[in-house]
Formats: structure tokens, C-alpha cells, sequence
């Protein structure tokens, strides 16, 4: 039956199958949708999208991680799932951004259901691309997947520099016309194959671009402005922050008095690269972000506080994958009016779910 509803959905969705190919030949090739950039331009409000926030309220982000449905999982009971989970925590948390980081599907009729359902919503939405978006260094799929995250109606995607890898963008939130906290969406890339082992992380010219673009937003906010950093594979401090902070499963604590704040845990090893690409060390020298999302490591939810900065795991909301039903859900980030940013899980009991069919 799930063969029979995939093959209607491939029919029915052809076109946009076939559109982002279209588009690469319109535009003279892939790399056409990137921009030139260099740390010597001048940073200028309108490089940033930029969201307002309600004075009244707070500005809520919520976030999926690896919904990651194969050809095989779309049409079936982890669809049903997931798309339940997403319809109840958007309908739960109201959120005023949706933002997906990587893995976000392993097929492309996976790929336009979930874009389609996110941007049903009318709500915007942004993505980062994940490893298994971009699989063995497929170029022409990854960019394929991101042309579709680029032309959804309320999707704020951007391809972002050239030779970055795919999307590197900034949301800024503003009140009253005022930035009070920036989101940098980052690619964390898809080679397995380093000399050093594990997995990739953030380039140098990906550091130089975040440092001019945080000093950029301070200036022209005339002030340090918080931030935070989504993308798909954690780095490597993921790794010290889990040892340091010392997780008893028994008690459900952290023994270590200076990590008493966080919360949350990690079933499964951190599969960070091995090595320290500086990024973490650029984040203190900045003293702008203070939340860091990532996703990849499916049943991992811990959020930890390591020398000032919040490293959290995202929830995921599929079955897709691996998956543990308890840890089912979206992640939030809440920011208020004074820009500080609070992150939390939004959990969805799949027990609570009305399941229905995914029909096209």
C-alpha cells in the first residue's frame, strides 16, 4: 500500500521534482544561487533576513531535528507520526519561526512532502542542510534539497556565500525595528572521509564569515548582540561538556555542581569530528552567542551549560531513522524583548497522537 501512495505521490509531485533542475540550467548552473562574499564588504542591514517580534510577546523558534523519512517510512505509520507530531507542537507552542536542522529527509518524494507540510503553516521557516541531506557528497541532490527549502513561499532560506557549503545564512529578530538577537544557520557539511576521522564541522572561511557578521550586527546595533547558532553536528565541546558534567543515569542528575543547570541526557556516543576547529573558541571571543542547537545524534537531548554557553540537543519528531518515543517532540527557543534567548524541549507523547493517513 505504501508503494501504491508513493508512486501517486511521484506522480503528482513531478513538477516540483523537476523544477530545481530547471532552475540550475535558467540560472547558468548551481552555482549561480550563491553569493560573492568577502570580509571586506560592509555589512548592511539588509544582508540579514529580518523578523519582527510583537513587543507583547515573546519570539518563539521552534525546532525539528531529523525528521529523516525514507521512500519507504513516507506514506507509512513513521509519516503519520511525524506529521502528527509537527501539526500538534506547531498548534501547541505557536511558534514565530520553524527551523528544521539537517537530515531533514532521506529521499526526495520525503524531501516534498515535508517541505510542503512545513509550509502549510503560513509560518516562517528556516533550514540547515544535515549529512544525509547532501549524502556522499552529492552536490546536484544537496542543491536540490535546498532549492526546494529556497523557493517555498514562507521559507527565509538562502544559499548563502559560495564555497561554504550549503546555506549559511543570519535571521535577525527586531523589535521596533531593532536587532536584539541574531540566528546564524550553518552547514556543518557531509564528509566522513577526514584524515582525522569522524565527522566534518565548520570551515575557516565559515569562521571568518560568522566573525564578520557578528562584529557587522554589533555595529550596527551599537551594542553586543545575543545569539544562536542552529546546525546539524555538534562540535567537539558536545563531547567535553557530556564527560565534565557528569550524567547519573540512576538519579537522572548531573553529579558535577557546576553543570547543575542543565538537563536532559544523551542514550547514544557524540558524533562530533575529532578534532577543535576553533569555532568554540571564537563564540567566547565574540561573547554573542549563547545558545548553540544541534541535531544528528537522534536519542541525545541533553542541554548543557559549558563555559557560558548552551549546548542542546533538538528533539526530533519521527520515527525516521532511530528513534526513542520519549524524546519525541520539537525544541524551543524563547526570546524576549531584552534579546536573551531561553531554550527548552516541547515533548509529544506519540500515545496522545491522532494518527491519520498521509495522502499526497
Amino acid at each position: 500500500m505504501n508503494i501504491v501512495k508513493l508512486v501517486f505521490a511521484v506522480l503528482l509531485t513531478f513538477g516540483q521534482f523537476l523544477t530545481p533542475y530547471v532552475a540550475f540550467v535558467q540560472k547558468g548552473g548551481i552555482d549561480n544561487f550563491y553569493e560573492d562574499w568577502s570580509a571586506e564588504q560592509e555589512y548592511t542591514a539588509d544582508y540579514a533576513v529580518n523578523l519582527e517580534k510583537d513587543p507583547e510577546k515573546d519570539f518563539v523558534v521552534l525546532n525539528f531535528a531529523d525528521v529523516q523519512l525514507s521512500s519507504a517510512e513516507v506514506y507509512g505509520k513513521e509519516g503519520e507520526i511525524a506529521e502528527a507530531t509537527i501539526d500538534k507542537a506547531i498548534k501547541e507552542v505557536k511558534p514565530d519561526l520553524i527551523t528544521l536542522t539537517g537530515d531533514n529527509a532521506w529521499c526526495r518524494p520525503g524531501y516534498i512532502r515535508l517541505v510542503n507540510v512545513i509550509d502549510s503553516y503560513g509560518i516562517p521557516w528556516a533550514a540547515v542542510m544535515g549529512n544525509h541531506d547532501g549524502d556522499n557528497g552529492d552536490k546536484v541532490y544537496e542543491n536540490w534539497c535546498a532549492y526546494l527549502c529556497y523557493k517555498a513561499k514562507n521559507s527565509v532560506f538562502k544559499f548563502g556565500p559560495k564555497d561554504m557549503g550549503v546555506g549559511n545564512y543570519i535571521i535577525n529578530v527586531t523589535e521596533n525595528g531593532e536587532i536584539i538577537h541574531s540566528i546564524y544557520m550553518v552547514d556543518t557539511h557531509t564528509n566522513t572521509s577526514l584524515p582525522c576521522g569522524g565527522y566534518d564541522h565548520l570551515w575557516d572561511n565559515q569562521l571568518r564569515w560568522y566573525e564578520w557578521a557578528v562584529n557587522g550586527t554589533n555595529a550596527m546595533a551599537g551594542k553586543t548582540v545575543e545569539s544562536s547558532v542552529f546546525f546539524h553536528i555538534p562540535c567537539i565541546q558536545y563531547r567535553t561538556a557530556w564527560e565534565e558534567a557528569q550524567y547519573n543515569k540512576e538519579t537522572g542528575t548531573y553529579e558535577n555542581p557546576a553543570y547543575a543547570d542543565s538537563f536532559g541526557f544523551n542514550e547514544e556516543g557524540i558524533c562530533s569530528p575529532e578534532f577543535d576547529n576553533g569555532f568554540f573558541g571564537l563564540v567566547k571571543e565574540l561573547d554573542s552567542t549563547k545558545n548553540i542547537i544541534a541535531g544528528h545524534d537522534h536519542i541525545n537531548n541533553s542541554s548543557i551549560m559549558y563555559d557560558g554557553v548552551r549546548l542542546s540537543y533538538s528533539l526530533t519528531c519521527s520515527p525516521g531513522g532511530y528513534w526513542e518515543p520519549y524524546m519525541n517532540g520539537g525544541s524551543t527557543l524563547t526570546i524576549g524583548s531584552d534579546g536573551h534567548a531561553v531554550f527548552g524541549h516541547h515533548y509529544v507523547d506519540p500515545g496522545t497522537l491522532e494518527l491519520k493517513p498521509v495522502i499526497f
